[in-house]
């Protein structure tokens, strides 16, 4: 697995944010927008798109609580998302682009991201593009010797939970209503209703 240039510019950009150009425009001067054909790590709002890259392949950040996604849809033209836990927002499958912070404590579960440990549904291995990426960096620095292939795991596992650590997140109220996608869920067969009062 190839891991494509542009991937780890789009996990390291930051997105919404005023435009530096057109920062007297209109609300279309967030920088929500990311060429993939480019070799910047520049958020992009949408006059810099119409200007500057009319004929390149560009992806739209969307957010929710406080964390970056991008739709499936746009997304797996241009990237292998398989083993990454994917979410409907606002109608629209997403997947997060980094690790988001999990609670501490709750109940146990048997399934849990490859690399950070938060708990994912069965059939994924990742909660997030970022955690992918780790995985196939190992997998591309794998072809080496055997002895640079152990030191690789050690430093990027060293420097995955460095990063995590020092990340700052914001204050985890939900803006979006999330619903993972779970392909063997069970509805109830109807409301439950209350027993008749004796008289």
């Amino acid at each position: 697995m190839v891991v494509p240039p542009w991937l780890e510019r789009l996990l390291a950009t930051s997105f919404f944010e005023v435009c530096r150009i057109h920062s007297n425009a209109s609300s279309r001067s967030e920088c929500n927008l990311f060429c993939l054909d480019c070799n910047s790590s520049d958020a992009l709002c949408g006059f810099c798109t119409s200007s500057n890259h009319k004929h390149h392949q560009v992806i739209q950040i969307r957010r929710s609580s406080y964390h970056d996604v991008v739709r499936v849809s746009e997304v797996q033209k241009v990237l292998d998302i398989s083993g990454v836990q994917t979410y409907v927002i606002n109608s629209a499958r997403v997947v997060f682009l980094n690790e988001r912070p999990q609670p501490k404590g709750g109940k146990s579960v048997s399934h849990v991201c490859q690399i950070c440990g938060r708990s994912l549904l069965d059939t994924f291995r990742f909660c997030s593009l970022g955690c992918k990426l780790v995985v196939m960096k190992r997998k591309e620095n794998s072809n080496g010797e055997e002895g640079s292939r152990r030191i690789t795991r050690f430093s990027s596992s060293s420097s995955s939970s460095q990063s995590r650590d020092e990340k700052v997140f914001g204050d985890g109220t939900e803006k979006d209503h999330i619903y993972p996608i779970t392909p063997n869920r069970r509805r109830r067969k109807g409301i439950p209703q209350r027993a008749p009062i004796r008289s």
